[in-house]
C-alpha cells in the first residue's frame, strides 16, 4: 500500500475497493453483496463497508432489493441503451476539451498506459485491460477539468463495469479493439475533433460488444 492510500480517510480507502470490485468486474452480475462477505474483502470494519455499500447503490453500481438483500445489477437492454446513450454524449465531449486543455505530457502519459493495455490483450489479461482501459480514459478525462462530466462518466462505467467483465471473461480480451491510437494520434495534432471521434468509436466497439453477447434476456427488458 502506497503513501497516499495509506493517508486516505478509511471510508474513503474502503469506498474505492469496493467501487474498483464493482468497476473492474470482480463483483458480477446478479452476485449478492454482504457485509460480512466484504469485511475480509477490504481489510475493514463494518462500519465503512455499509457506508461504502450504502453511497454505491445510491451511484447505481449496486442494488438493494425488497428483502434488502443487496447485489450486482444485471443490465436489462433498454437499461444498457440508456448507458450506451449517455456515454456517446458525455465522454466525446469531456475528450475534446482535454485536448484543447492538455499539458505537454499527456500524450506519453497515454501512450505507456496503451503498451501496457497491447500487452493486456496480447496475453489475454482481462483484469490487467480493464484497469489498463479505464486508466487511460480518465487519464485523459482528467486533463478537461469538468468535474460535474466526469462524475457522470465514472456512474455509467461502474454500471456498465461487471458486464464488461463478464464478457471478456467469455470471449476474451482481444474482441475489444480499442481507438486508443487514433487519440493519441488526435492529442499529438491538437486536433480536438479527431480525439472526440476516436473515443466515441471507442464506445461503441465496447458496447456493441456488450449488446451482441446475448446475456440479456427479453423478460428482463420488460420488468
Amino acid at each position: 500500500m502506497n503513501k497516499m492510500v495509506r493517508n486516505l480517510p478509511e471510508h474513503v480507502r474502503v469506498y474505492n475497493k469496493i467501487r474498483d470490485m464493482v468497476l473492474f468486474g470482480d463483483l458480477v452480475p446478479s452476485q449478492p453483496v454482504t457485509i460480512l462477505g466484504l469485511i475480509d474483502a477490504v481489510d475493514a470494519g463494518m462500519t465503512p463497508v455499509r457506508e461504502a455499500l450504502r453511497r454505491l447503490t445510491s451511484e447505481g453500481a449496486l442494488q438493494t432489493l425488497g428483502n434488502r438483500r443487496i447485489v450486482v445489477p444485471k443490465l436489462t437492454l433498454s437499461q444498457l441503451e440508456e448507458i450506451y446513450f449517455a456515454r456517446l454524449a458525455i465522454e466525446p465531449k469531456i475528450a475534446e476539451i482535454s485536448c484543447q486543455n492538455q499539458d505537454s505530457s499527456l500524450v506519453k502519459r497515454l501512450e505507456e498506459i496503451d503498451e501496457r493495455l497491447n500487452t493486456a490483450i496480447e496475453t489475454n489479461d482481462v483484469k490487467a485491460y480493464l484497469r489498463g482501459n479505464y486508466a487511460f480514459h480518465f487519464e485523459l478525462y482528467r486533463a478537461a477539468n469538468t468535474p460535474i462530466l466526469t462524475d457522470m462518466a465514472q456512474s455509467l462505467w461502474l454500471r456498465i463495469g461487471p458486464s464488461l467483465r463478464a464478457v471478456c471473461a467469455s470471449q476474451g480480451s482481444s474482441i475489444l479493439p480499442d481507438q486508443h491510437e487514433e487519440t493519441v494520434k488526435g492529442l499529438a495534432q491538437q486536433d480536438a475533433r479527431l480525439v472526440s471521434k476516436a473515443i466515441a468509436e471507442d464506445i461503441r466497439q465496447g458496447m456493441d460488444h456488450v449488446r451482441q453477447a446475448a446475456i440479456f434476456s427479453k423478460s428482463e427488458t420488460e420488468n
